[in-house]
């Protein structure tokens, strides 16, 4: 197939697959699994609120909502399903042609316990997360980009899910190389993105949730708090940048926690100006 053929078709697929997910409901259905768990994590959010002064419908929680089925369902809709499946195809083609290489894959962990696949797969992905997330605060396009995300003023469980469709693209292009050299297939990312949203959402949600020795491991709202805070230590571009494990802020020296950080200001500086509106969002890491 040409590459017109393979975007019409991952298009036309992607939209059978979100429409068949959204009428037929069943135990690997990804859109009712996103409500199950926000449904779930809002239900903590009101039984057990960190913040007892923060409004149960908080400030931009239904514009966090919009955020949420955007970059998880309408932008892959949009095209973005169809056209990394082109981008994919072209660089395996041009790896093939002028490099003779013709399987990416160096270490292929297909024949080990099912288990043992899926926490290497959780466990590589969360760290080249956490080097990307880096990445969005010393980047200064990326900065910009990433300060959808960080525009937040109330924390909850569906500013997870509000950033720059511009992430998405980051992300995804900079672990497609080493994933696919260890052999992983879209097949086996439902189970670990399921547990990263899980934790995701956590972190973000108005609960009290300290872990005990645990912090040491995965991230917390406790911890992932000071992420957002407004007022950063000098000098410093960002910290507490885990995004399932705090793990890797600890190896790296990257934590940052003085005191509770329940009632802090959120966002950077001059936040208070930064638009409201999701298109004037979008559009704002472009403008000069």
């Amino acid at each position: 197939m040409n590459y017109w053929e393979i975007f019409l078709n991952n298009f036309k697929g992607y939209a059978n697959y979100l429409w068949y997910s959204v009428l037929h409901p069943h135990w690997g259905n990804f859109f009712y699994w996103l409500i199950g768990i926000s449904l779930a994590v809002y239900a903590l959010e009101l039984l057990f609120p960190w913040r007892k002064d923060q409004p149960r419908i908080r400030q931009d929680f239904w514009l966090d909502m919009f955020y949420m089925f955007f970059n998880v369902f309408l932008f892959s809709l949009i095209g973005y399903a169809a056209l990394s499946e082109v981008v994919a195809t072209a660089f395996n083609d041009l790896l093939a042609d002028v490099f003779g290489i013709r399987n990416l894959v160096a270490m292929n962990i297909a024949e080990a316990p099912r288990w043992a696949q899926l926490l290497t797969l959780f466990v590589v992905r969360d760290f080249i997360q956490w080097n990307v997330h880096r990445l969005l605060h010393r980047v200064p396009f990326l900065w910009k980009v990433h300060q959808v995300h960080h525009s937040v003023a109330q924390m909850g469980f569906a500013a997870h899910l509000r950033y720059h469709f511009g992430e998405t693209i980051v992300y995804r292009t900079i672990e497609y190389i080493p994933l696919a050299m260890i052999g992983f297939g879209i097949q086996d990312f439902i189970l670990v993105h399921l547990f990263a949203l899980t934790i995701g959402h956590l972190n973000h949600a108005n609960v009290y949730l300290p872990l005990g020795p645990l912090r040491y491991i995965f991230n917390n709202p406790q911890m992932h708090i000071w992420h957002h805070a407004k007022e950063l230590p000098k000098g410093s571009y960002g910290v507490n940048y885990g995004i399932s494990l705090s793990l890797w802020d600890y190896l790296f020296g990257t934590v940052w926690m003085p005191r509770d950080g329940r009632d802090i200001e959120l966002g950077f500086p001059d936040v208070e100006h930064y638009p409201h509106g999701f298109l004037e969002q979008v559009v704002e890491p472009f403008k000069k």
